[in-house]
């Protein structure tokens, strides 16, 4: 999810033209299979041969472990949906792809630079694996797997990398998207929330010094400003902090009305009981983001975690058809019990643009064997456009943002109720607003 330069270079993220140049030149398959020979040797990253009976290797990095692994293993249950309904129905039992079953190789991102590294390491050095879904967080994978992976020609697909730098045109790496929404969206909703829902004036930060967490407070502050208010003190914290009182004192003394805390948990879980012990703060909101919006932040929170206020994505307008989203909720449940984040759904949508890429690709052999070349399947993905997912109709840009042209809907929900909360799974939001990239930066 998560670039303390939210808005550098992110006017230039409104263009919708779509980056359509390989696949054009793909040779049409032999009835032998040999004309992937020949889109092979001319590929710079070679092809991913599959060979009859063979499954198509797909891998996931996400942080499944740690205090943040509700994200990771919420997204890893969005794939394994993905991969069930390749047949059209959720059965609990694999679809195929092109005649070919399909396994998943989870690894883990630890939501860290190092876990990052690891994990695409590890998978970059498997010419096996056709593509990743990942990461979980920003941090693993600005200039880190993005970087490594995409040297290796091997595609990463990330279902909650909301981070503005990681498709900044001046460096993004082509192999790399997301079907999550830029941050600058997230930041202007909650800029108006505050501003127009609140009618707040003066507001504090506090950010993990992530990618993620920075980026947004960041957007925040600009959007926030732009409309009037004053941001009274930013603050950062390093995770794995416990004792946050002396912080929360000092930002009392600065008078805000609310604070904004995109983090993660426990932290945010911890802050929101240890301002209930600062009288200065008694009267003060708090808010978070989808890095907070987890089932763990009403553990660690308790009933401090009630009237504070969470945002995440929700479904936009002209999403797939209620039956498809209701059969898909259905079957997350009935698999795998309430969501315990909020990026399940765009983990699904990440497998099946992949999947579609993979179609359009894949030179089938005479023998039922695939040859999958890497530059064509990268050109591939590029061309998806109005590909009909459940959390919108999705176009994949130059830049590698994969989301709705129409609009991305971010909700703000107000604790204990949240759908994230095992207790209010049906939750609706207080707020929301719906935004392209280009109506949110103004462009």
């Amino acid at each position: 999810m998560k670039n303390r330069k939210l808005l550098a270079g992110l006017a230039l993220l409104a263009s919708v033209l779509l980056v359509a140049t390989g696949c054009s030149k793909k040779k049409t398959p032999s009835a032998t299979g040999s004309s992937g020979a020949d889109v092979c040797a001319s590929d710079k990253f070679g092809c991913v041969t599959i060979k009859a009976g063979d499954p198509i290797r797909i891998a996931s990095l996400l942080a499944i472990s740690g205090d943040v692994a509700t994200l990771g293993v919420d997204s890893d249950n969005g794939i394994k949906l993905a991969i069930d309904y390749l047949d059209g129905t959720f059965d609990a039992k694999d679809g195929q792809l092109l005649g070919h079953s399909v396994t998943l190789q989870q690894e883990d991102d630890l939501c860290s630079k190092d876990g990052g590294q690891a994990g695409a390491t590890k998978l970059a050095a498997d010419k096996t694996i056709v593509a990743v879904v990942g990461t979980s967080c920003s941090s693993s994978a600005l200039g880190v797997a993005d970087t490594i992976l995409g040297d290796k020609g091997i595609l990463l697909v990330s279902p909650s990398n909301t981070a503005a730098g990681l498709t900044d045109p001046a460096s993004h790496n082509p192999f790399y998207l997301r079907t999550a929404q830029n941050d600058a969206i997230q930041a202007k909703v909650v800029a108006d929330f505050v501003s127009k829902k609140l009618a707040f004036t003066k507001a504090a930060t506090i950010h993990d010094q992530s990618p993620y967490a920075a980026g947004l407070t960041s957007g925040f502050k600009t959007f926030f400003e732009g409309s009037g208010g004053t941001v009274t003190d930013e603050e950062a914290i390093t995770t794995g902090d416990t004792d946050f009182k002396p912080l929360l004192t000092s930002i009392a003394q600065t008078a805000p009305q609310l604070i904004y805390l995109p983090d993660f948990n426990p932290e945010c879980g911890l802050i929101a009981k240890q301002a209930k012990d600062i009288p200065e703060l008694a009267n003060v909101k708090l808010m978070g983001s989808d890095g907070c919006n987890a089932s763990t932040f009403f553990d660690q929170a308790g009933s401090a975690a009630d009237g504070f206020y969470l945002s995440s994505p929700i479904a936009s307008p002209g999403a797939s058809t209620s039956t498809l989203l209701g059969d898909y909720n259905a079957a997350y449940k009935s698999q795998f019990g309430n969501p315990t984040a909020s990026f399940n759904s765009n983990a699904f949508d990440a497998f099946n643009i992949i999947a579609k890429a993979i179609e359009k690709a894949a030179i089938k052999g005479s023998d039922g064997s695939l040859t999958i070349p890497r530059t064509a399947l990268k050109d591939a993905i590029y061309q998806t456009k109005d590909y009909q997912g459940i959390t919108g109709p999705l176009t994949c840009i130059s830049t590698g943002d994969c989301q709705s042209q129409l609009a991305v809907n971010i909700g703000v929900y107000q604790a204990p109720d949240a759908p994230t909360n095992p207790d209010t799974p049906d939750a609706k939001p207080v707020f929301n607003e719906t935004f392209t990239l280009s109506q949110a930066l103004g462009t």
